[in-house]
C-alpha cells in the first residue's frame, strides 16, 4: 500500500489517501474531488479550473499523469 496527499495528486489539501496501484489512487482522489466540488470547496476548485486548463492540452495531460504514476510507483510502500 502506498500514500499519496490530494496535493500531490493535483488537489488543495494534505488528506492522504491509500491505494495498492495508481488507478486506485487516482480514482480515490477523483472522488474526494467530486466532493469538494459538491461542497464548493474555493481551494479545491481553483485546483480543478487549473487541471481543467491542463487537460486542453491532451500532450501535457499525459506527460502530467506520467509524472505521477512515476512518483507513485517511486514511493515506498506502507
Amino acid at each position: 500500500m502506498k500514500t499519496m496527499n490530494c496535493k500531490q495528486l493535483g488537489g488543495a489539501c494534505d488528506l492522504e489517501f491509500h491505494a495498492n496501484t495508481f488507478d486506485e489512487m487516482a480514482e480515490l482522489s477523483k472522488q474526494h474531488g467530486m466532493e469538494m466540488h459538491q461542497k464548493q470547496d474555493a481551494a479545491h476548485l481553483k485546483a480543478m479550473q487549473e487541471m481543467g486548463e491542463l487537460m486542453k492540452t491532451p500532450d501535457e495531460m499525459q506527460k502530467w499523469f506520467e509524472s505521477k504514476k512515476q512518483e507513485f510507483d517511486a514511493l515506498p510502500e506502507s
